[in-house]
Parts: structure tokens; C-alpha cells; sequence
């Protein structure tokens, strides 16, 4: 059943398809190998199939009559393919078989059968080696669905044998995905879905809502980055699953359509053509890295209009059930041990950690020792101890100290002096409100004193220190205190659960020593590596406690 609704944005998205579809028909000649030049020919013949894929779905999925622009770019994909030095290849280049066989499989939807051209492409199908070599799965999917098109005859695997054998169905973390391996996902779905024409046949015990979430993570992250080509494959999955209640889905609409050129071109993303194919030709190189973003949103349109793709209820994932309690432990610990042996210019930032990890955990007797040995320790500091760590770290340090009834003389004349001098001030900046918020916890200050200082605000939350579109290069390069300072600020707004969140903590998790402390450092020197991990699994620790205290109030509130 067609759930779209007049005025919910469906003209708008038919007017991306219509100026998209006029601006490569207006090109349509740089697809034509025949016109090319020598280094461009590979890259007008991969052109050439997905237009003419366009073309041949715009047939299937809509019964009305190919408009000018579809027309006009149906007879020069018609052209092409009727000469024998395009089509005679299909025999010199078996390996090469998809690049014709899916210009076939257009025409032959459009209902432009072509006897000696389907002659060609069974025969290489047959021949012992285009349809046999060896493809990574959503490869050998392809394969299929286009010789399905074609009807072509074989004797190769179905869809649903090799489906379970594709990324899309072994539950892969969305922080390492590469840009190859997220169109890996959306051409898995497009030849699984038949492009939205038909449910896939899931590998038993796959939950199709563990497809949506995958692909909406994806989209955030893809947004993130402002990638339009990978934002449109993405949301043409969603389309093809159904989904069309979909939060992602709506951003990547409003995405798109902002991204869309007055003359309909989708400018594609960066490194999508490599700068010697252009020679310095401005005109080539405007078409080259917009053509297939131009072709995708086209697609996106198409299938969000079709009275032939499927519509189905956005499935319900079962709500994750992540605990970190236990790795939790596992690092306050390690942390709290290891802080005994360290100087306090490192000791100091671990103990805050452990005492705000122990106080998630509701068990402040871990972090005893330490901050009982660093009381001791630092009992007569200079106050310029206490300063070059920052309210951040030196607060959670007296707050841990408070909770346990230990005393520091030195930190309490720090804090007193500390809170007199904001006593005088008149305002704080907003970057201050949250160390004035920490005052009034440690009863320094009165909350009556500290409203005034701040206007009454709250404190704002700081900028992110890894946004979204950081992640994958993060990850790249194990910055781990990156990937925990993510976990951290996502939890704390309220996305401790999200399937993004979720793989970040898979990935720091995995990092964990049986001893407790997280990371590998990959260096040979004792005490680089402590102080690496001492790093790492502080601002871990971090990290977790916030995704710990997020689901607790998530299990536990009401």
C-alpha cells in the first residue's frame, strides 16, 4: 500500500528525479566508450551500465511511458550497444561480462530485446569462466541478479545461498567500514530486494531490524561526512526494504535535496575520479564526479514514488541490552592499582577517573586506596599542583575524597581560595558554569550565589572532541581516548544505546587486557607502554561509567 500523503514532500522529491534525469540526458554523449579517450573509455563504459540500469528501472518500477529525458537517454544507451565494437567484447573480455550484460538486461526491460546481444551474453555466461571466477559475495550477487534480468539461464547458487556470506548479514561494526565496504551493504540490498520488487530471502535467524539499524547508523555517519553519493545508496536501501518511517531517512531527503545543483547535478564526493582523468578539462570533470551521485539521488526519487516497490512498518529492533559493568570494574581497578606506583602528575588524573568509575558503579571502597595514598602524598602541595590539572580533574578528586571521608589540607585551601575568588567575580563565562556547578556540589558555594554568577543558565554542554564524521579515521589510527571522549559525550546525550555508540564500546572493549587496562600500544618500552595505557584507560573508564549510569536510568527510571 502506497503510504505517501499530497504535500508530505513527494512533489519535491519527483522534482529531484525529473532535473536529475534531464541533466545526464543533456550529457548523454560522454557515456558513449566510442567518444572517449583512450584512459577514459573504462570509465564511459561503467557510465554507460548505470545509466542504462537508470533507465531500465525507471521501466520496471514506473507503467507510464519514458518521458523526453528518459527517452532520449534510452535510444543513446540503444545506439551504443548496437555496434559491434561495443558488443563484440562481451567475447574478447569475459571478465568483464557485467559491463555488458547489465546494458542487455536495460534494453531488454525497456522492451528493446535484442536476439544477437542476448546470443552474446549467454554464451559467455556458458563459457566456463565469466560467471564461474571468483567474487567476493555481493559481487557474485550482482552477478546473479543480473543475469536474472537478462534471462539468462545458469547453473550458479541463488541469492539466499549467498546472501549469509555477505557483510550486511555478519553484524559488522559501522566504525571500521570503509566507503567500499558501505557500497558492499547497499549493493547487498539492492540485488537481494531486487531494487524494493521483493522481501529477501534472510539467512535463518537474521532479524531484518538489525538491516534498518545498520543502514540508519550508516546514514548518520555518511551525513556526518557529507558524502551524497553514500547518503542516496543508503537511503535507497531503506526504500527498498519499505521503511519509509524513518528519521534518517527524512534527514537524508532534506540532505539531498539541499546538495542538488539548480541544473539537477549531485556533486559526488571527493577522490571519485582521479585527477589525471580529467587533463584539465573542467566540462568533463563537472560531469565525471556528479554523474553517478546525480544517477543515485534520480533512483532514490524513483523508488520513493513507485506503486511497485515494496512499503512495510519500520520493524522494532528488541531494545539492546549492553552492560559494561563488568570491563567497568575490571579498569577502575587496574587504573586504581597502577595509580599507587606513578608520580601525581599521572597519578592525580587517574584517581579522578576511578573515583568517578567506582561512583557509577556504586562502589566508592575501589577507589579507597589510591585516593587515601594520594591525600597523604599531596597533603602539602603547592597550589600550583592542584591547578595545572583543572577543575575537572582535581573536582572529581574531591568529590571521590568527600565521599570516602578523607581529607586533603592542601586541596581544601585550594578549593576554599578557589571559591572565594569566584565569590568576587560579578559572572562567569559559560565554559566556567560547569567548574562553578562543582563548587556548589562540594559546598562551596551556595546554589543561590552560583545562579547569579551564571545568569541562571545551566551548563551548556561542550563541543563534541570527536564528532561522528571522526570515527572511521579514529578508529584507523587507534586514537582510543578519541573513541572513549565520542562514547562519553553520546551517552550523556541520551544516545548510550545507539547502534553507533554501542560499536564504539564493542571496539574499546575489545581492546581490554586481562589485567583490566585497555589498549595495545604496540611499543617495547615499560614505561611508554604504562603511561599509554594509563591514558587510554583513564578517559575509557570515563567513557563507560557514562554508558553504565545511562543504562541504569534507562532500566531503573520510570
Amino acid at each position: 500500500m502506497d503510504t505517501t500523503q499530497p504535500g508530505d514532500g513527494s512533489s519535491q522529491r519527483r522534482a529531484v528525479e525529473t532535473r536529475a534525469v534531464a541533466w545526464l540526458a543533456a550529457r548523454r554523449s560522454l557515456i558513449d566508450p566510442a567518444e572517449a579517450a583512450a584512459d577514459r573509455v573504462l570509465f564511459a563504459r561503467k557510465a554507460l551500465i548505470e545509466t542504462a540500469f537508470l533507465v531500465g528501472l525507471r521501466a520496471r518500477l514506473d507503467p507510464e511511458p519514458l518521458d523526453e529525458a528518459y527517452s532520449a537517454l534510452l535510444d543513446q544507451v540503444g545506439e551504443i550497444a548496437a555496434r559491434p565494437s561495443y558488443r563484440e567484447l562481451i567475447a574478447r573480455d569475459e571478465a568483464a561480462l557485467l559491463l555488458y550484460a547489465g546494458t542487455y538486461a536495460a534494453l531488454r526491460l525497456c522492451g528493446r530485446e535484442d536476439p544477437e546481444f542476448r546470443q552474446l551474453i549467454t554464451q559467455a555466461a556458458a563459457g566456463g569462466y565469466a560467471a564461474v571466477f571468483e567474487r567476493i559475495p555481493y559481487r557474485q550477487l550482482d552477478l546473479l541478479h543480473t543475469l536474472e534480468l537478462c534471462g539468462v539461464a545458469h547453473p550458479l547458487p541463488d541469492v539466499a545461498d549467498v546472501l549469509p556470506f555477505t557483510l550486511l548479514c555478519n553484524e559488522p561494526n559501522v566504525v571500521k567500514l570503509t566507503d567500499r565496504d558501505i557500497y558492499a551493504v547497499t549493493h547487498t540490498l539492492f540485488y537481494a530486494t531486487d531494487f524494493g520488487l521483493r522481501a529477501p530471502d534472510w539467512p535463518r535467524g537474521f532479524d531484518p531490524a538489525a538491516a534498518v539499524e545498520l543502514l540508519e547508523a550508516l546514514l548518520v555517519l555518511t551525513l556526518g561526512q557529507g558524502n551524497a553519493d553514500l547518503v542516496g545508496e543508503l537511503l535507497c536501501c531503506l526504500l527498498c526494504l519499505g521503511v519509509r518511517d524513518s528519521v534518517e531517512a527524512r534527514r537524508a531527503w532534506a540532505f539531498l535535496m539541499a546538495a542538488q545543483e539548480d541544473d539537477g547535478r549531485v556533486n559526488g564526493p571527493a577522490g571519485v575520479v582521479h585527477p589525471g582523468l580529467a587533463d584539465g578539462d573542467d566540462a568533463y570533470r563537472h560531469w565525471a564526479t556528479g554523474y553517478h551521485t546525480t544517477i543515485v539521488a534520480a533512483l532514490a526519487a524513483l523508488l520513493d514514488r513507485s506503486p511497485k516497490v515494496l512499503r512495510k512498518p519500520r520493524p522494532s529492533a528488541p531494545p539492546p541490552r549492553m552492560s559494561v559493568e563488568r570491563p567497568l570494574r575490571q579498569a577502575v581497578t587496574w587504573l586504581a592499582d597502577t595509580g599507587l606506583r606513578q608520580e601525581p602528575a599521572l597519578s592525580l588524573p587517574a584517581a579522578a577517573a576511578v573515583a568517578h568509575g567506582a561512583a557509577a558503579l556504586g562502589e566508592p571502597r575501589l577507589a579507597r586506596p589510591l585516593l587515601l595514598d594520594l591525600s597523604e602524598r599531596l597533603a602539602d602541595a603547592d597550589p600550583e599542583v592542584w591547578q595545572e590539572h583543572g577543575m575537572e580533574v582535581v573536582g572529581e578528586f574531591a568529590s571521590g575524597l568527600r565521599t570516602l571521608g578523607i581529607t586533603c589540607a592542601s586541596l581544601d585551601l585550594f578549593l576554599k581560595s578557589t571559591a572565594a575568588a569566584v565569590e568576587r567575580l560579578d559572572r562567569v563565562p559559560p565554559q566556567a558554569v560547569h567548574n562553578v556547578q562543582r563548587l556548589v556540589g562540594l559546598g562551596l558555594l551556595s546554589p543561590r550565589r552560583a545562579a547569579a554568577l551564571t545568569g541562571g543558565a545551566g551548563a551548556p554542554h561542550p563541543a563534541p572532541e570527536t564528532t561522528v564524521a571522526d570515527l572511521p579515521g579514529a578508529w584507523k589510527d587507534y586514537h582510543l581516548g578519541h573513541l572513549a571522549g565520542y562514547v562519553r559525550d553520546a551517552a550523556r546525550a541520551g544516545r548510550a544505546q545507539h547502534r553507533i555508540t554501542r560499536d564504539v564500546v564493542s571496539f574499546l572493549l575489545a581492546q581490554q587486557r586481562p589485567c583490566g587496562a585497555i589498549g595495545r600500544p604496540a611499543c617495547d618500552d615499560p614505561s611508554d607502554r604504562e603511561r599509554a595505557m594509563l591514558s587510554w584507560t583513564r578517559s575509557t573508564v570515563i567513557a563507560l561509567a557514562a554508558v553504565h549510569t545511562a543504562r541504569d536510568a534507562v532500566l531503573t527510571g520510570p
